[in-house]
């Protein structure tokens, strides 16, 4: 409200100097008006006074006469042209007292985009929509990038097309650069990415069977995109979780190098419970393979060799599933 009212205070100011000629600007002349011959204008719109400068000790109004001509793009406005588009608010101009050139070039303001302000975008864009919480990515051009202009609004990218796997170590991303509602281009660029996470890494070796919860693992700052695979959650939380393999120190633990230990092992003999509703019937059984809590595993009947399904419910004991 209080913008409204110095805008239109100032065209009530402004207007008294074009009503009454006995206002003279210093040395005894009537005010003139110089139309530039061009003029820079932001996507806010054109304005008077970008367009007009006055003798009289007076600011001209800041009065939209029109939109701002797109990026790359000119328009021309003559004096009449300008006098009727600011005839709303101030109805005393004419065309008297006018000096300069008959009209005056209108066109966008603009700067050059920066490689490193364009990186920041990408980069930004792609952390939010692709990578989220799963690293800090980092980001890096494979082809220089060409002067290019764009307005002095802000900027921001929409990413429009990544390879079906999503950020890869090397890859070409498909963008679009935007300011505000205007679209300003799009583009294909070569890229490199790294993908920094804390990743468990063997510290000293492992051995085969030895149990996660007593390993030597730290976490260490790696480049996920490189290892291709998926590491196993770090802080270890299972007490049961064991290598099936031997590991050098300075290797991640990769999901694929444990195992959930076995708590029967082949060619054991067990408890067995099969239930039905209120019945009961217990039994023992021989287990044909390796297996942890909770899993259930192949299991025989010694006296009928019949082979069975039992779900493992402790050391010693597998639940049958009929």
């Amino acid at each position: 409200m209080m913008n409204r009212f110095r805008r239109f205070l100032s065209c009530v100011l402004f207007a008294s100097v074009l009503v009454h000629p006995a206002r003279r600007a210093s040395g005894g002349e009537s005010a003139v008006f110089q139309l530039v011959p061009e003029a820079k204008v932001d996507a806010a719109g054109i304005f008077l006074h970008q367009l007009v400068r006055s003798s009289v000790h007076a600011t001209l109004p800041t009065l939209r006469l029109a939109p701002a001509p797109l990026l790359g793009q000119t328009i021309s406005l003559s004096r009449r042209q300008i006098i009727a588009l600011a005839a709303p608010a101030l109805p005393a101009l004419d065309s008297t007292n006018w000096i300069g050139p008959d009209s005056v070039r209108v066109s966008r303001q603009t700067r050059p985009l920066a490689e490193a302000e364009l990186l920041d975008l990408l980069r930004a864009a792609l952390q939010r929509d692709y990578a989220g919480s799963n690293g800090a990515l980092e980001i890096h051009l494979t082809r220089p990038w060409p002067p290019t202009n764009v307005p002095v609004e802000p900027l921001s990218i929409q990413i429009t097309d990544l390879p079906p796997a999503g950020i890869l170590p090397n890859l070409v991303a498909g963008f679009e650069l935007w300011s505000g509602a205007e679209r300003l281009g799009a583009w294909q660029w070569p890229l490199q990415a790294r993908l920094w996470r804390d990743l468990p890494v063997a510290h000293s070796p492992l051995l085969r069977g030895q149990l996660l919860r007593d390993a030597d693992i730290t976490l260490e700052r790696r480049d996920a995109l490189a290892q291709r695979e998926v590491c196993i959650s770090f802080p270890v939380t299972d007490n049961w979780l064991e290598t099936v393999s031997s590991v050098q120190a300075g290797t991640p633990i990769w999901a694929r190098l444990v195992r959930s230990r076995p708590v029967l092992r082949r060619g054991q003999l067990v408890d067995a419970l099969y239930r039905e509703g209120s019945l009961s019937i217990s039994l023992k059984v021989e287990t044909l393979e390796d297996g942890a809590l909770g899993q259930t595993v192949r299991v025989r009947n010694p006296k009928t060799r019949r082979e069975l399904y039992g779900k493992i419910q402790t050391q010693d004991l597998v639940l049958i599933a009929l």
